[in-house]
């Protein structure tokens, strides 16, 4: 077509024929190289949408793995319900969290510092140093308390009515003293309390009563200290004053706990008690001291209770499973 239309305006010599044909040739040739250049343009174009296309996908695709922590893999979480326990703190005089509030120590700023999870290991680890403590005591704790009924401390138990605590846990850091002794720090401990009638029964201001039993970490093992009647003789009165009760031999697991993961458990029953080291080592109270100490309310105790008033001291203890029945 082109060729024709051009043969229009020229004479049909044989040098204008040339011409023309050489003419329509070059014409043809430009717009066939425009038409592939136009192809090209439009290749090109098609491949950045699916080059965009596909980096879009790619982006959308990291941020989605990015926002995915699956526990167990990437991170880990303490096996402890903490809604039957309330927390008494190294601060204030001293500051103490029950339930539900301590449910949330994970974002609680009174806690953060002293109760907070060790994701690394799926730990609650619990933090103190000398500071504030108890009417009763000198040292300070970061410490659990059985609350029974959540947020109460009225209800508790006896030994008839019996109760089990079982805890896995390691102190994997404590200060040394003076000396280079590794200070010690109370693991696990059964209170007993008074109860209303016997409180007014005796005269005293609250419902404080003596530790039945008392569990340390002490020079990388676990050493077992309860108590026993100064008196056999004395009456059901007189056994509920304080100092009717003093130490008694304590015991010394013989197995080197250091700062390794270590399981523990107490178990409690009508006249008998049993603490239990990694499910292989026991020791078993079952006398009339602990007939005796029937008489008393009791509640579980956990955490971490330094036993000094160093200054620079501390101690941190980790708990992966705690529970407790009845």
């Amino acid at each position: 077509m082109i060729l024709s239309n051009i043969l229009r305006f020229y004479k049909l010599t044989k040098a204008n024929y040339f011409f023309a044909i050489v003419l329509a040739m070059n014409i043809s040739s430009c717009s066939n190289n425009a038409e592939a250049v136009e192809e090209e343009i439009a290749k090109e174009e098609v491949l950045e949408e699916e080059n965009e296309e596909v980096s879009e996908t790619e982006e959308e695709a990291e941020v989605v793995v990015e926002e995915e922590m699956v526990e167990g893999v990437d991170f880990f979480l303490p096996n402890i319900d903490l809604s039957n326990w309330k927390v008494t703190l190294p601060i204030g005089s001293p500051d103490e969290v029950e339930p539900p509030e301590i449910i949330d120590y994970a974002s609680d700023e009174r806690l953060i510092p002293y109760m907070y999870n060790d994701s690394t290991d799926g730990s609650l680890v619990f933090y103190t140093s000398p500071g504030s403590s108890t009417a009763n005591s000198s040292y300070s704790r970061t410490e659990l308390r059985e609350q029974i009924v959540p947020g109460s401390n009225s209800n508790n138990w006896t030994f008839a009515e019996g109760g089990r605590m079982k805890g896995k846990l390691s102190v994997p850091e404590i200060t040394t003293d003076s000396g280079g002794e590794f200070h010690r720090t109370l693991i696990m401990q059964i209170h007993g309390r008074l109860t209303n009638e016997q409180r007014d029964l005796i005269g005293e201001d609250d419902n404080n009563a003596p530790p039945m039993l008392k569990i340390y970490w002490q020079k990388g093992k676990v050493r077992v200290l309860t108590k026993k009647l100064v008196n056999l003789s004395a009456t059901d009165e007189e056994i509920l004053h304080t100092d009717a009760w003093e130490d008694n031999e304590s015991h010394t697991f013989s197995e080197d706990i250091e700062t390794s993961i270590f399981t523990l458990e107490i178990i409690v029953s009508d006249g008998r008690m049993e603490i239990v080291l990694n499910e292989t080592e026991s020791v078993v109270y079952e006398d009339i001291h602990i007939e005796k100490w029937g008489v008393f309310e009791n509640y579980f105790k956990a955490g971490n209770y330094l036993q000094t008033l160093d200054a620079g001291a501390s101690a941190k203890v980790k708990y992966y499973e705690l529970e407790v029945t009845h």
